[in-house]
């Protein structure tokens, strides 16, 4: 559980890792709300957000029970009718963290209740999506031309069953099947011919009815659209968390030299409070106008070092001794004020 100002980690909890996520999920959630509701004067605040991969009817019961706000999303092949709502439909979200986003808000009937929903594109992922199929047809466009050669040439064994395994083994990737048209003739290995072509006017239906396109499912009514949009993003700064707990070079959760389940609770407790300072550490950073990454800024850091040195006359007591920063960059001094290094330095 994090803030949402600074992606700062309150809360976590281990589970064992040979268990599929869906099914802890319940679990989790548990844990998670009456340990925030025992630090907090209710759940009101709180909001779980999760992606399809953990939607279920059980699941979602479990969130609406126990009464607390949620942001997930919906697989859009399973509202067909909401990607067909046309594009003036849509209104451009005015926030400058959503450029080139666009939205429709309704209510939709999906897991048990029916709840609002909001249908977003995303110019960028519109783009991302339409450039990753191009090469995914270009892919399988080029193992159809080779078995076409082969096939022509009458240079296989197999009988025509093999042949349209293969067939439909290259066009089993997402919506190529619907995008390529392929024809197989013949009955005999050596009778059998291929022929395929592209669809163009399937492919702008395609392009036009999903790309670009996601379903959020909320029950945040009283949000804005942008901050609904903006709560499910906010999935990136956990993943962004756990990225850092296994960089070796920043917050490392490894090695781990623990066995017991004890132990190994304990080690995650620390790693989840290292991460949490360092976080602290960044957004006030940011609010001084420092705008740096978690091992952007601990790099910085690590570039200060400390000078102590020992001056002795000779005469009894101990030696006076002065302490001195050695040389940084500019932005690791404004660090080294900021947090308080700077005190260290030799006083004039």
């Amino acid at each position: 559980m994090i803030t949402s100002d600074g992606g700062i980690p309150l809360l976590s909890h281990p589970y064992p890792g040979d268990r599929p996520d869906v099914t802890q999920f319940p679990g989790v959630i548990d844990d998670l709300v009456d340990r925030y509701r025992s630090v907090a004067a209710g759940i009101e605040g709180a909001t779980i957000v999760y992606d399809a991969g953990q939607n279920s009817a059980a699941n979602h019961a479990h969130i609406e029970a126990a009464r607390i706000g949620f942001v997930g999303s919906l697989p859009p092949s399973d509202h067909p009718a909401l990607l067909t709502v046309p594009a003036d439909a849509y209104h451009r979200v005015d926030d400058p963290r959503l450029p080139g986003m666009r939205a429709y808000d309704t209510e939709v009937d999906a897991l048990g209740v029916r709840r609002r929903a909001i249908v977003t594109h995303s110019a960028s992922l519109h783009a991302a999506q339409s450039r990753g199929f191009d090469q995914t047809l270009d892919k399988a466009r080029d193992r159809l031309g080779a078995l076409q050669v082969r096939l022509a040439r009458g240079r296989t064994r197999r009988d025509r069953a093999a042949v349209e395994r293969e067939i439909e083994q290259i066009c089993a990737p997402r919506w190529v099947a619907e995008v390529l048209t392929v024809t197989l003739t013949g009955t005999t290995a050596a009778e059998l011919r291929l022929r395929y072509r592209t669809d163009r006017h399937a492919r702008r239906q395609l392009e036009d009815r999903m790309f670009g396109k996601r379903i959020l499912f909320t029950n945040r009514t009283d949000w804005p659209v942008a901050r609904v949009i903006a709560a499910y993003r906010s999935q990136s700064d956990i993943e962004s968390g756990f990225r850092q707990l296994k960089d070796p070079q920043v917050i490392s959760f490894s090695p781990m030299h623990h066995w017991t389940d004890q132990k190994i609770r304990v080690h995650v407790f620390y790693s989840v409070l290292a991460l949490t300072v360092a976080h602290l550490m960044r957004r006030e950073a940011a609010d001084a106008g420092l705008h740096l990454s978690v091992r952007e800024l601990l790099a910085e850091l690590a570039g200060i070092e400390e000078t102590v040195l020992l001056y002795h006359d000779g005469t009894k007591g101990r030696p006076r001794a002065q302490r001195m920063l050695t040389d940084h960059s500019d932005t690791a001094e404004q660090l080294a004020r900021l947090f308080g290094i700077d005190r260290y330095a030799p006083t004039r």
